[in-house]
């Protein structure tokens, strides 16, 4: 008995790692040399690999492709048809594949449907990224960022929303948060 779901029309290849209770569902391929953690989740039309590392706890909507490149942390999600690119000038007649740059999604962000995030770029910790927007440079930690190319309009706290501050002090049910010279301060409860 498995200790996590593939849908009967998807394919998983050799020397793939899925953890207990991830679901991988319609029409969906997982490539050689990829890592997905526990309790996962992929809609349906999805492609991850090859070597691609995924945590625990992501969240992957339908439509989405991670590519080679592209390493997400635990409780990330990824909004339906978002984008990721692994090559900065990409032609049909060249291989680039020596030329791939690193995208690091870290614990907790979430991508909005249909965002573009451009590769080489790293996104903090419980970063909110709008939907539609298109990343082109790192995103700060519980930044809030909408738009094309996107920009900071706000933070976020661990609960996924906006922040409102008094004397520089915010907090939810998770966290107290401080802004220091535009720099947000994190204490957990």
């Amino acid at each position: 008995m498995s200790r996590y779901f593939v849908h009967e029309s998807s394919f998983v290849d050799e020397n793939v790692q899925i953890g207990c209770n991830t679901k991988i569902w319609h029409f969906c391929h997982i490539l050689s040399h990829t890592s997905i953690g526990e309790n996962c989740s992929f809609g349906q039309n999805c492609v991850v690999g090859p070597r691609v590392r995924v945590g625990n706890g992501v969240k992957v909507q339908n439509n989405v492709s991670v590519y080679e490149g592209v390493e997400i942390e635990d409780d990330v999600f990824l909004g339906p048809s978002m984008v990721f690119t692994n090559v900065i000038n990409p032609r049909a007649f060249i291989q680039r594949k020596e030329e791939f740059k690193k995208t690091l999604l870290k614990k907790g962000c979430s991508i909005g449907a249909n965002a573009t995030i451009v590769c080489g770029v790293t996104i903090g910790e419980y970063a909110l990224i709008g939907s539609g927007a298109v990343i082109t440079k790192d995103v700060s930690p519980y930044a809030l960022m909408v738009g094309v190319p996107a920009r900071q309009i706000g933070w976020v706290g661990i609960s996924g929303n906006t922040l409102e501050f008094r004397d520089n002090k915010a907090e939810d049910e998770f966290a107290t948060y401080e802004l220091i010279d535009e720099n947000l301060k994190v204490i957990k409860k």
